[in-house]
């Protein structure tokens, strides 16, 4: 059992119940009727970067509870228990002074990650993995039913065709109820969630000309700003349940998170997060045409499908034939490893986002 607010460790303690194999996370109990809270058994208690009266701190170690202490000097928390939202990612943003992008945390836990370098010290090698096992935590307990992900290239600028048919594909997938997953990143990474919010096609043609002003994010801060003012300009209805999740990873800090995701399970390891996507996306994973990354996820996929690693084959669909069947023939493959499989039936290609979503809505009402 996880506690991350002190008001629900009162709840816990007024309930007559002790704190043995219990974790705290980031809890501040330094007040003195909070510190009271602690006197019960830890046997096996894990207290996460909680502040602690020194002889408070003493005696829980002395009873059993494992202490990971707060790690000075991160401009990210370790012991993270949330996912991110754009308002987070994005603070101290001013969209009338794109250079500001370099002075959010998004920016600033990306220069730190470059500065530890490919192989981290083990102090802050521990610490990215600790705040990534947080974040699959987080992201499990934000997902209801059974997710849809889509795939493709962060190179799809705004304002092409490639584009909008990628914000129409958002807005079926939306309308047919499904929680829709990302990479996170620009591209179509982006089109899509901005299809699910928008709702409808309505407002599209507005909405994409505005967009178009900045078709894509550049190398430096100030291009990355130009290009988030242009998304931040775009109203969105939000609340509720949150149906578009964005996974995106400062390994690849260059591309900046997307405006229209609702929520971003941000992590360090891209090998964690490519993986932790396909695994989520328990109701099927839609592919739009990208590149080599795009490939990987493909192979990543079909493996888990064909090996049942993660639960029943779920359906890859494969928007694009040209591309899929001819210039990157990844299909061929696929439906050769799949033949005489439970995974061949729930493998599709086509040109139409209706009849996509329609092939996911079918798998889905099997599964019920």
């Amino acid at each position: 059992m996880e506690i991350v607010d002190v008001d629900g460790l009162r709840r816990h303690r007024a309930e007559g119940r002790d704190l043995r194999k219990v974790t705290l996370t980031r809890l501040d109990l330094t007040d003195p009727a909070d510190d009271q809270l602690l006197r019960t058994a830890l046997d096996g208690a894990v207290l996460l970067g909680c502040t602690l009266r020194p002889e408070t701190q003493r005696r829980a170690q002395a009873a059993g509870a494992l202490l990971f202490p707060i790690v000075p000097g991160l401009p990210y928390e370790v012991y993270r228990s949330h996912l991110y939202t754009c308002a987070e990612l994005f603070a101290g943003f001013d969209p009338s002074r794109p250079e500001s992008y370099a002075d959010t945390p998004d920016a600033r836990i990306y220069r730190h990650t470059k500065d530890q370098g490919r192989l981290p010290d083990p102090l802050h090698a521990l610490a990215e993995r600790l705040h990534d096992h947080g974040i699959t935590e987080a992201l499990n307990e934000a997902l209801v039913g059974a997710p849809i992900a889509v795939m493709g290239g962060h190179a799809l600028a705004r304002g092409t065709a490639g584009y909008r048919n990628a914000v129409e594909l958002g807005v079926l997938l939306g309308k047919a109820g499904f929680t829709v997953l990302t990479g996170g990143g620009p591209g179509a990474m982006e089109a899509v969630p901005l299809g699910v919010r928008l709702g409808d096609m309505s407002t599209v043609d507005d909405v994409l000309a505005r967009l178009a002003v900045v078709p894509g994010f550049g190398a430096d801060p100030t291009e990355i700003g130009r290009w988030l003012a242009a998304g931040l300009s775009v109203d969105l209805p939000s609340g509720g349940k949150a149906r578009t999740i964005g996974i995106p990873t400062w390994f690849y800090g260059h591309e900046p998170p997307n405006p229209f995701c609702e929520l971003h399970a941000k992590y360090f390891a891209n090998s964690v997060r490519e993986d932790g996507l396909l695994t989520v996306a328990t109701g099927g994973v839609v592919y739009t045409p990208g590149s080599a990354g795009t490939v990987q996820e493909v192979m990543q996929d079909y493996t888990q499908n064909h090996y049942g690693s993660v639960g029943p084959p779920a359906p890859m669909v494969f928007l694009g034939s040209q591309f899929w069947l001819e210039e990157v023939p990844a299909v061929e493959l696929v439906r050769k490893l799949a033949r005489g499989r439970e995974a061949e039936r729930w493998i599709t290609v086509t040109d139409d986002a209706a009849e996509a979503v329609a092939f996911l809505e079918s798998y889905a009402a099997q599964q019920q």
